[in-house]
């Protein structure tokens, strides 16, 4: 079975955010998770679980994840008026 792919990802040092769309009867919707990425000895992993240090990049990610889901809104609704 094939796993769904985020349609964006962000990125900033350790903390990602995977930008995800979802179709619905009202046109698309978007979710977002964020993981904070580390690595045990030589292998890379994730939590979802955040430290105080953490929280400034945390905001940040979200902050980007926001604006590009709000951009992808902007551009779907004037190809729709273009259309």
């Amino acid at each position: 079975m094939a796993h769904n792919k985020p349609v964006q990802e962000i990125r900033l040092g350790r903390i990602k955010a995977a930008i995800w769309e979802n179709s619905t009867p009202n046109g698309p919707r978007h979710n977002v998770t964020f993981v904070r990425i580390y690595k045990d000895g030589d292998h890379w992993k994730s939590s979802d679980s955040f430290g105080r240090d953490d929280l400034p990049l945390l905001i940040k990610v979200a902050d980007l994840a926001h604006s590009w889901i709000y951009e992808s809104a902007q551009e779907a609704q004037g190809q729709d008026k273009a259309a």
